[in-house]
């Protein structure tokens, strides 16, 4: 099913909205009711995320391949998966889904819709992790696409949710989810001054794999 251009952008803001309510919204929750406990707290918080990936996933991956983020997008396009044309409305919609979602999150909880994160996460080994953590799950994303999209859901979600835990960053691994998890001053936010080092890891990250899968999966064998 390929579905007209608009369409797809709304699946999009749609599906990045519900990643970001359930990332910044199960790590409130989790904070409040850990009492003090991060490892339980983390815990709730990756398994939140991951499944709230899979069911995601799964809806909105025949609508618009269900990338939630900006890097994948790209990927994409750059095996002609996507029409370049496309990424910039794919872009608008994965901000926007991420910012509102955000926001949601923390009015459900009767917090401010928006204040800032003094969430540190700054130095070179945040920003490796990130690095790491990027690189793997676009690996995971490349390697599995030509796969039932159920199974791909699956894949990803067992990697967010194991990468939160190996990686010291607890895995952003998404520029746009990076940015509007700064608005949210909660368990899983991040200092706005420390957005930009992950950022770059990040998309660092996104090139080299992205010229390792065109040796190791050329684009005329992907299709």
């Amino acid at each position: 099913m390929h579905l007209p251009l608009k369409k797809r952008v709304v699946a999009e803001a749609l599906g990045t909205f519900f990643l970001l309510a359930a990332v910044i919204g199960s790590g409130i929750m989790a904070e409040r009711l850990a009492n003090g406990n991060s490892a339980v707290a983390l815990l709730a918080n990756i398994a939140a995320t991951g499944e709230a990936l899979v069911a995601l996933i799964i809806t909105f991956g025949s609508m618009s391949g269900a990338h939630f983020n900006p890097l994948v997008t790209f990927a994409f396009a750059s095996r002609g998966n996507l029409r370049w044309g496309d990424v910039p409305p794919y872009l608008v919609a994965q901000f926007i889904g991420a910012i509102c979602g955000t926001m949601a999150a923390n009015m459900m909880f009767g917090l401010p819709v928006v204040f800032l994160s003094q969430h540190r996460r700054s130095g070179l080994p945040q920003m490796f992790s990130e690095f790491i953590a990027t690189l793997g799950l676009l690996t995971v994303i490349l390697g599995a696409r030509r796969l039932q999209v159920g199974v791909i859901a699956l894949a990803v979600g067992a990697y967010i949710s194991a990468a939160s835990w190996f990686t010291a960053s607890t895995s952003f691994a998404n520029p746009t989810g990076t940015v509007a998890r700064a608005l949210s001053d909660t368990f899983a936010g991040i200092r706005p001054a420390d957005v930009s080092g992950f950022v770059v890891a990040q998309c660092v990250a996104a090139v080299v794999v992205t010229q390792i899968f065109r040796w190791l999966l050329p684009v005329d064998e992907d299709n």
